[in-house]
């Protein structure tokens, strides 16, 4: 191509200059554009160039060997990016007032305020919770882009300044786009690395893209959407959901549903790709569109994210075509039937909306004709009582039958499972096993060794065991302390005369000293009735994951919340022990014919095995 390849590039991109001063929304004007092939002789057209590898296989390694981002990164952060978009809207004063609940380890924001206090008390705090800048610098490879467009030269004295890195377009990019630049300095990197190399690659192509959606510059986003789709045979799934996620906020949101359709022949879409194209197909009034693709969505076994059931809720929006399309979209009762059966789905899988969706359906609730339904914001009394309506809430406790599945599937998974002689040996677990059956039901069973570490105090392990095991004695209670047999040897830790009380007091049973407590305790914990609870801070968390279905887990939730005591704060000598309350009420989407109940979540801080403490009632006036 030589010389004339060159003089080709350079009348391209002369305009340019003035463009990127005024500021346009264009991305390339017809005399401009590089590489529209359309409009470019063939020479012209390699200005945009994905790599010279024509194999996707050889290219992403190619992107490997050099440092390069994969897409599935660019995709998470890209798609990260958008999520905290909604947090924290809708809350009111009330809302962020100190609520006065009982003290429950599966409370939201539980185990965020405990991590907060162990940090501040071992002073841990560290520059970079001040620092956000800070990070966002690490991030960008501390690259400092600059603060306006540059010319050419410039970008050339810049980039010899940083050691003339043959990464360094995707670099700036990268940092331009971790520190909000303005596009035209984008855009005046764009016009440097076309000078300069006569190409742009499809890496930084889609960098530039992830910079313009963003923003929200979305007649840029059709821009670079038209040059991509001439230069290369293929989108990738990181560009794919960025076109998905720019068309579906505009009046092009149909090509998103092309788009979507297109990558459904390669991959299986996100629920952010669905939900785009679905908020997009409600807010113009297309809901068969919609619907269509939710129950898509559903069959995939993907989890729609809140956007999406808000997009849903808030129904057909106020554009032009939403409006000339209402008498198209389906009746009010179906779309009722089907809004119900999102709030069944929330149920069914426990999921808590966030305040924003809530609001949503409160409001969608309040606009039904003819049917008076009122919401009210609320919280419920530590017996379950609405403190709304005054209806009493689900019981946390387990019917018959799911208590059954639930002991099978415990025996089964984690007792029995295939890695429970790592934790224990055959002949011990049967030893336990003829011991538990032997034994009379225990009401409580006690991991003696994780409650005796609940104190500071290493020296004083058997005293605070006692302390636990004497409380649950005077309460009545016919108790088992798990233990392990290092226990049993007098030290300063494990006085004889405590452990000699601790067997009167109780049935012990101690485990070797390899062995792991947690399925012992399962085990006669469930063994010996729906009555039964156990004394732990082990969350239990690895055993619920051996469970194999997500309905299971949920029902292990369920009755774990609803039998294991927490000892509340440490254990002062002299002083009665404490255990934070069991709550008699499931935390979980409820309804009878005249009332919803929705817990909802009103903190970012919950953690997944928290549950919300704030309730939207909603009841029908007669």
């Amino acid at each position: 191509m030589g010389s004339t390849f060159i003089l080709k590039v350079r009348i391209s991109l002369k305009p340019l200059k003035p463009f990127f001063r005024q500021g346009s929304s264009a991305f390339f004007t017809p005399n401009t554009s590089l590489c529209k092939s359309s409009q470019l002789p063939l020479s012209a057209r390699f200005l945009c160039t994905r790599d010279s590898n024509p194999s996707p296989g050889s290219r992403e390694m190619d992107r490997r060997n050099r440092g390069g981002i994969r897409n599935g990164t660019i995709r998470r952060r890209e798609e990260e990016m958008w999520e905290g978009a909604v947090k924290g809207s809708g809350k009111s004063s009330t809302l962020r007032q100190k609520p006065s609940f009982p003290k429950s380890v599966f409370a939201a924001g539980t185990a965020k305020r405990t991590a907060e206090m162990l940090k501040r008390k071992a002073a841990l705090g560290g520059q970079d919770e001040e620092d956000p800048e800070g990070r966002t610098a690490r991030a960008a490879g501390k690259v400092q882009p600059p603060d306006r467009p540059l010319s050419a030269a410039e970008w050339r004295q810049l980039k010899e300044s940083l050691g003339n890195s043959q990464r360094f377009e995707i670099q700036m990019m990268c940092a331009l786009f971790a520190y909000g630049a303005e596009l035209d300095i984008a855009k005046s990197l764009l016009s440097f690395v076309a000078m300069e190399t006569g190409t742009l690659s499809y890496e930084l192509l889609l960098r530039y893209l992830t910079l313009c959606v963003s923003g929200g510059h979305d007649a840029e986003v059709f821009d670079v959407y038209d040059i991509m789709r001439g230069s290369f045979p293929s989108l990738e799934t990181g560009a794919s959901s960025l076109f998905i996620k720019s068309f579906s906020r505009t009046a092009r949101w149909r090509e998103a549903v092309s788009i979507l359709h297109e990558v459904k022949k390669v991959f299986t879409p996100s629920s952010r790709n669905y939900g785009y194209v679905i908020s997009a197909a409600m807010l113009h009034g297309d809901t068969t569109t919609a619907w269509a693709l939710y129950d898509e969505l559903i069959e995939k076994g993907l989890s729609p994210h809140q956007e999406t059931w808000e997009a849903l809720f808030k129904g057909v929006g106020e554009t032009k075509e939403g409006k000339g399309k209402r008498a198209e979209a389906m009746s009010q009762s179906e779309h009722q039937e089907r809004l119900l059966g999102i709030l069944l789905y929330m149920r069914n899988n426990q999921i808590y909306p966030q305040h924003s969706l809530t609001s949503s359906i409160k409001s969608w609730f309040e606009s039904l004709t003819g049917q008076k339904w009122t919401g009210s914001w609320t919280s419920t009394t530590p017996k379950g009582v609405c403190g709304c309506c005054g209806s009493e809430l689900e019981s946390i406790q387990l019917t018959a039958e799911e208590y059954q599945q639930l002991k099978d599937r415990v025996m089964t998974d984690i007792i029995q499972g295939r890695d429970v002689f790592n934790k224990t040996t055959p002949e011990e677990l049967e030893r336990f096993k003829a011991f538990v059956k032997r034994k009379p039901a225990f009401d409580v069973v006690v991991d003696g060794l994780n409650v005796a570490n609940i104190n500071k105090d290493k020296s004083k392990l058997s005293e605070t065991l006692l302390a636990v095991v004497s409380e649950l004695e005077r309460q009545g209670r016919t108790v088992l302390v798990l233990g392990r047999k290092h226990m049993l040897r007098p030290s300063r830790s494990w006085e004889r005369h405590n452990m000699d009380l601790i067997r009167q007091k109780a049935h012990c049973f101690f485990t070797d000293n390899i062995s792991e407590d947690d399925p012992f305790l399962l085990y006669a914990t469930l063994h010996s009735g729906n009555h039964c609870q156990f004394v732990s801070r082990d969350l239990m968390r690895d055993h619920k994951a051996c469970l194999p279905d997500g309905a299971t887990r949920r029902l292990f939730f369920k009755w774990q919340r609803g039998h294991q005591l927490v000892v509340d704060g440490c254990i002062a000598a002299g002083s009665r022990v404490r255990f934070q309350s069991i709550p008699s009420y499931d935390t979980i989407v409820q309804t009878s014919t005249v009332s919803w109940h929705i817990p909802y979540d009103d903190t970012e801080d919950r953690s997944t095995y928290e549950v919300p403490q704030r309730w939207l009632c909603i009841t029908k006036k007669h």
